[in-house]
């Protein structure tokens, strides 16, 4: 799977974010993201990199689940984020979960947490799944 997002396909943002996948089933995403480098002029992990790895994730899943009911291609239709904590360095760890799968749109929950389990951000995504 973590060739589909560090390919030319589809997966150059999270590439150029850093972000590695480390776990990856239809019922569990596990990625992680440097905050070096993905970070606001204050110095803190940005919003939208936050997003990003939230939406990385979550569209893994749902391609996932996606093969699972002949349509392999998830496209992501909404996002939302709350921000609860500042991450100023090291790793911050994403993981997703289904709130719901079914044949034509798949959602994620994505709880982000930095190194010492505080809880960064929460994060919905939806993919509309499609055919080949």
């Amino acid at each position: 799977m973590q060739h589909l997002f560090t390919s030319s396909g589809g997966g150059a943002l999270a590439e150029r974010m850093g972000i590695e996948i480390t776990e990856a089933t239809a019922e569990r995403v596990v990625g992680t993201m440097p905050v070096e480098g993905n970070t606001q002029p204050y110095g803190l992990l940005h919003g939208g990199a936050s997003c990003v790895l939230a939406e990385t994730l979550g569209s893994v899943g749902a391609v996932l689940h996606g093969q699972t009911v002949d349509r392999p291609f998830a496209v992501g239709v909404d996002i939302n984020a709350t921000h609860h904590k500042a991450a100023r360095s090291g790793l911050v760890t994403g993981i997703a979960v289904p709130v719901h799968r079914g044949r034509a749109v798949a959602t994620y929950e994505v709880v982000i947490e930095d190194e010492g389990g505080d809880r960064v951000c929460t994060a919905r995504i939806t993919c509309l799944l499609r055919g080949a």
